[in-house]
Formats: C-alpha cells, sequence, structure tokens
C-alpha cells in the first residue's frame, strides 16, 4: 500500500497550484484564517473541521467564521449550532444555478472568509460562485480524482472490489474534480465486504487527511 502523502509531497502541491491560482492567506500576527465551511446533509466533515479548529490541529490557525448550507433543513447546520458556529442558508431547490451562485457568494462574502471549504456540498459550482473565491476554494472527494469524478465514488470503490482507494483534497476550478491536488491518502479496503465497512474506513480518512491539508497550505501561505 503506498504511504500517506508527506509534508513536503502537499507543499510542493499547494505551491504549484497556488501559482497559478493566486492562493494567499493572510499574515497579520494572531490573526486567525477564516473557514466558510459549505455542507448538504449531515455535515461529518464540518464536524470534523470545526473540532479540529476548537481543540486539533487547527486551533491557532484557523476559525469557522459560518457553515452555509443550499438546504435549511440540512442536519448539519444544528450541528455547527450547537458547536457554537455561525450558520446561515440559502435553498437552491428550483433555482438557475448560476442566479444562486451569484447569491451565495455575495451572501458568503459578508463573513470575509479567506478560504471556502466543501464538505458533503452536493453541487456543481458555477463561474458565478468559482470566480469570487478563485485558487480558495476546497474539495474533499472520495476516491482519485484521475479514476472517479463526480458522485457515488464509495460505491464504485465497493461495486469494483476495489483493494484500496484513495481520498483527495483538491483545489476547485470549473470542471468536475478536476483541479489541482493537495493531498491524497490510501484507503485499505481489504476486507470491507460491505460498503458501510468502506464508507467507514474512507470516512476517517477523510476527517484526519482535510484537517491536516488545511493545516499544511495555512503554513505554507500565511504572508
Amino acid at each position: 500500500m503506498n504511504s500517506p502523502t508527506s509534508k513536503e509531497q502537499i507543499r510542493q502541491a499547494t505551491l504549484s497550484a497556488g501559482e497559478g491560482l493566486g492562493v494567499r492567506l493572510p499574515g497579520e500576527e494572531g490573526r486567525k484564517v477564516r473557514l466558510a465551511i459549505l455542507l448538504s446533509g449531515r455535515g461529518s466533515n464540518m464536524l470534523s473541521l470545526v473540532r479540529s479548529t476548537q481543540t486539533g490541529v487547527l486551533k491557532d490557525l484557523a476559525e469557522v467564521a459560518v457553515v452555509f448550507s443550499n438546504k435549511p433543513d440540512a442536519p448539519g447546520l444544528d450541528r455547527a449550532a450547537a458547536h457554537g458556529c455561525p450558520v446561515a442558508a440559502l435553498p437552491s431547490q428550483g433555482r438557475k444555478r448560476e442566479t444562486f451562485d451569484a447569491e451565495a457568494a455575495e451572501l458568503l462574502k459578508q463573513y470575509q472568509p479567506d478560504l471556502v471549504v466543501l464538505a458533503g456540498y452536493m453541487r456543481i459550482l458555477s463561474p458565478a460562485f468559482i470566480q469570487p473565491f478563485a485558487g480558495r476554494i476546497l474539495n474533499i472527494h472520495p476516491a482519485d480524482t484521475h479514476q472517479h469524478q463526480g458522485l457515488h465514488a464509495y460505491e464504485w470503490a465497493f461495486d469494483n472490489k476495489l483493494s484500496e482507494t484513495k481520498i483527495t483534497v483538491h483545489l476547485v476550478d470549473e470542471g468536475l474534480d478536476t483541479g489541482p491536488i493537495l493531498a491524497q491518502q490510501p484507503v485499505d479496503l481489504r476486507g470491507a465486504d460491505t460498503l458501510a465497512e468502506v464508507e467507514r474506513r474512507g470516512l476517517a480518512v477523510e476527517h484526519e487527511l482535510y484537517a491536516e491539508t488545511l493545516k499544511r497550505l495555512i503554513m505554507d501561505y500565511k504572508l
């Protein structure tokens, strides 16, 4: 099995990606990087990141500016509020993508995020959203983005009886899971004989890798 992505590999990936996409983070003394976390469902990755900013590897580096959802009834919003995070929602159902994304971007700007972190945000972003935050949007994808893009990545791994899959953290561009890769970590699926077990193993890696990648990105790009 491949070894986890090293700090130097992540650093080189972020430097390479940042040169083209303009990743720049605030460097004021004592100023934490502000995260806008976007979700559409229960928010397990969101909750892991919130805990990382409160008591974990991001404690001295980042704070949650807002947790946002395109579904006002998303369970993740209540979970975020219970942890003291500001929350906001804007319903996307029945809305044209460009119109909704433009409104969502304007709403998020009010919270002055430095990074937009997708955590189970089940929408394909249009240029109306991406352009205002270009080079500052991250996503986590439960597969190697060179092998599988889009939804149902754990089902794909299970159905194809893979002995290993990868979790990928990448910057978001205007394609579907095509942005520059910041970090990858393998997930051993040997002996995982149910989809639930595949998901359990994958999520454990997701929760660790996302926070660690954010930590390294912030440390490398503080001006």
